[in-house]
């Protein structure tokens, strides 16, 4: 019933509301500025300002808008949102502005907002070769084949829009090496579970059935163990999704119990639907220390835990605890506000990936590919399989995701549709003997492809591909810079640094998305797809959107922004919002364009009645 796979919780971050100035625009009387000309904004805007100017007092003429409130108005969004953007974020910026020139959309008038008649342009004489072209038709077809075959899951957003608090955990369990009888190897098993599940409800049967997939996670290499005097203790997780679409994470740590002599090691892990690495570390901490001393020392702690309240993001619950010897204490436990970089650790992807090569695995995990992982240690496959995903974000990935994969399920790899997995090196013999469908295997230890597809290099936007690979071998001088700014600190480390590159090259590709979303009268949102793409000015990013747009994760986004009651609220949010702000003059016009097409609508509209 249950399969490992992942859609990590992603929670996005609150985001500063801005409430534009807009007092000057209501001061005076539209009759007395009918003799003023529609100007030029001298500052790009974003669609829901242009849309807030309009709802406030666009008159039945579009040339009646006053020059100086409009600009008086653009000086004050600018210049606070320009307050709002951290020094890395624009040194980064700066790095893309250079790579990718001037021109990025072709128009935003309101027929291509509400149309999608605008000419595609791919048959342009250009410098892609015949090659090139029917490369990018092949990968098309590719990726709309293989995605027909693959299920599709409740995505990311939706789950949480429909988030409720739950337990901060639903079961803690210890798992042991059991030796099978008459043979020198060994077992996993469970040899001690908090609560007792002595029920028999269909959720506690349900629950026994999950509970049975645990230990082969565990102890994926199981096989491979007999009794040490020495071991170093490992953290790394899984998920468990259910057919339904919900998942569990399993966080554990693996360590040799207290004794003398070889003995086997034992794995801690707790089930949970929070997706919060870095507070359930602390847990395990906790549980270690506990238990070194005494197992009887275990289970008051975790009943203490499990009637502690489920956190709200950026808040800190208390747990009380009793520990002999050491009196009554308190256990802080804080749930970032923003937790789309928990389980990541992009420390551990440079260590074994150089950035031409995880260029080219970002590359193939947009086009839904699939990618196996191969190392040596279960930590490197966990922190490196979740960092990749990490880098997803504002998508997320909808497919098989398992960062280490038990030697027993390996013949999952043969599966036709898209995965990420990991296994670990004594796995690799087995793995070259399987018939694997078309993948990219990645030595972890070696920095190199065991096996590939040989076009990994051409499957992004030129341009943007080049600024990508200098702001991330730039990373650390980016990082060392001087800042100015309190808001700096958020992002002046690795893991924002990587994650800040990596939202730009979304931003330059579909930060236009929310200029074609448009409303109907009974408030429903639709995408327009086609216009979205087509206003691109590259064509190489058009070539690009037209195989991404095929992908779950580009539908699963856009669906969540269409059913949402209200604007999505996120760091990506408010990088599109600068996006679309900085766009050069060249382009203004066409906002121009905009708010003349829908004062002209307007118009027409208040005629008919």
């Amino acid at each position: 019933m249950w399969s490992p796979q992942d859609r990590k919780y992603n929670n996005p971050p609150t985001q500063l509301s801005l409430k534009p100035g807009s007092q000057s625009l209501r001061s005076g009387n539209w009759s007395e500025r009918k003799s003023h000309r529609l100007p030029r904004l001298p500052k790009r805007h974003s669609h829901d300002d242009m849309l807030l100017l309009a709802q406030l007092s666009l008159p039945s003429s579009p040339s009646s808008l006053n020059e100086d409130s409009l600009s008086t108005t653009s000086e004050l969004l600018s210049s606070r949102r320009a307050r709002r953007i951290p020094k890395l974020v624009q040194r980064i910026n700066s790095i893309y502005n250079a790579k990718r020139g001037k021109k990025r959309l072709k128009k935003l008038s309101m027929s291509s907002i509400e149309t999608s008649s605008l000419r595609d342009e791919n048959s342009e004489s250009e410098s892609d070769s015949d090659d090139r072209f029917k490369a990018h038709t092949q990968r098309l077809v590719h990726i709309q084949s293989m995605l027909k075959r693959a299920p599709s899951y409740r995505t990311l957003e939706l789950e949480l829009l429909e988030w409720q608090e739950r337990e901060l955990f639903e079961y803690f369990v210890v798992v042991s090496l059991k030796k099978k009888p008459s043979r020198n190897t060994y077992l996993p098993e469970v040899s001690y579970q908090f609560p007792k599940l002595d029920r028999p409800t269909k959720q506690m049967r349900e629950a026994e059935e999950r509970l049975k997939a645990i230990p082969q996670f565990c102890f994926p290499d199981a096989k491979d163990w007999l009794p040490v005097s020495e071991y170093s203790s490992e953290t790394f997780s899984f998920m468990l999704t259910g057919e339904d679409g919900s998942r569990r994470f399993g966080y554990c740590r693996r360590l040799l119990p207290s004794g003398k002599g070889p003995r086997l090691p034992e794995v801690y892990c707790v089930i949970s639907r929070l997706g919060c690495f870095g507070l359930f570390s602390k847990v395990l901490d906790e549980v270690e220390r506990r238990r070194g001393i005494s197992a009887a020392l275990v289970y008051p702690f975790m009943r203490s835990l499990m009637e502690s309240p489920f956190p709200a993001p950026g808040k800190t619950i208390k747990v009380k605890t009793f520990l002999p010897g050491a009196g009554n204490e308190v256990l802080e436990l804080r749930r970032p506000t923003d937790s789309r970089l928990e389980h990541v650790d992009f420390e551990c992807l440079f260590t074994c990936l150089s950035v031409r090569q995880l260029i080219r695995i970002f590359a193939s995990l947009l086009l839904e590919r699939r990618v196996i992982f191969v190392a040596d240690k279960l930590s490197t496959l966990s922190s490196c399989s979740h960092a990749v995903v990490a880098l997803l974000y504002p998508f997320s990935w909808q497919h098989t995701f398992i960062p280490v994969l038990p030697a027993s399920m390996i013949d999952i790899v043969c599966c036709p549709t898209p995965f990420l997995v990991g296994l670990l090196s004594s796995s690799l013999p087995k793995l070259k003997e399987l018939p694997v469908e078309e993948a990219l295997m990645v030595n972890l230890g070696s920095d190199r492809f065991i096996r590939q597809m040989d076009d990994e290099d051409t499957l992004l936007p030129r341009k943007l591909q080049a600024a990508l690979e200098q702001a991330l071998e730039r990373k650390n001088e980016l990082i060392s810079q001087d800042s100015d700014s309190d808001s700096d600190d958020e992002c002046n480390t690795l893991n924002g640094l990587v994650s800040e590159v990596f939202i730009r090259f979304f931003v330059e590709t579909v930060g236009h998305y929310s200029l074609f979303l448009t409303q109907s009268e009974k408030g429903e949102r639709a995408f327009q797809r086609e216009a979205f793409r087509k206003s691109v000015a590259s064509k190489s990013i058009r070539r690009f959107l037209e195989v991404f747009m095929e992908s779950q994760m580009f539908a699963g986004f856009i669906q969540d922004r269409e059913l949402r009651k209200c604007r999505a609220k996120g760091l990506f949010e408010q990088r599109v919002e600068q996006y679309l702000e900085e766009l050069p003059d060249t382009e203004q016009s066409g906002m121009n364009k905009f708010l003349r097409g829908l004062g002209n609508k307007m118009k027409f509209l208040h005629k008919k009645n």
